[in-house]
């Protein structure tokens, strides 16, 4: 059911656009009850907008820089931080991203206290930023992480961590069966 002021979009991911020249935001959904020739959930928002996904254009531009820097893309670990990383390969890439995580997680236990959220930010996108590294290194993208969120969305958690174990023991027992 379509009005004039919803409008439906083929995204695979959930994003935010302006709702308006203001400050508000309105959140695309993926809708399920509005589906594409396809059969995928459609993204659905009330305000038709000039710009789409800023979250996702920002990702991908990025992701983009990030790739070529790989050695083999021609990326020189001599005047780069991510060529060298990726230069050190996969313990290296595995390790920062522990250190960030680290970080943040330090940064958001001194928020609490003082109320400072700042740090939080600026670590959180040093552990984006180390994800999206870690992604290149092993061939994905944050658009595969962003279609996967969207995948989860409007599932129970619980199931859904219970259905991905249930799935591991399925494979064991596979695997054992084969011995």
């Amino acid at each position: 059911m379509m009005t004039d002021s919803v409008q439906a979009f083929n995204l695979p991911m959930a994003s935010v656009v302006p709702a308006n020249a203001g400050t508000h935001f309105t959140v695309i959904k993926l809708d399920s009850r509005v589906r594409g020739n396809d059969g995928a959930a459609q993204a659905v928002y009330l305000q038709q907008s000039g710009f789409e996904a800023i979250m996702n254009d920002t990702l991908q531009r990025l992701a983009a820089v990030i790739e070529s820097r790989k050695p083999a893309n021609g990326g020189d670990p001599a005047t780069s931080y991510v060529a060298r990383l990726f230069a050190k390969g996969d313990d290296a890439i595995l390790k920062k991203i522990g250190e960030e995580a680290t970080e943040t997680v330090m940064a958001a236990k001194d928020a609490r206290v003082d109320g400072d959220v700042s740090h939080v930010l600026y670590e959180c996108a040093d552990l984006w930023f180390h994800s999206m590294i870690m992604l290149a290194q092993f061939g994905l993208t944050p658009q595969d992480v962003l279609q996967e969120l969207a995948r989860r969305e409007g599932l129970s958690g619980i199931e859904e961590k219970a259905s991905r174990k249930l799935g591991e023991g399925e494979q064991a027992e596979s695997d054992s069966s084969k011995n």
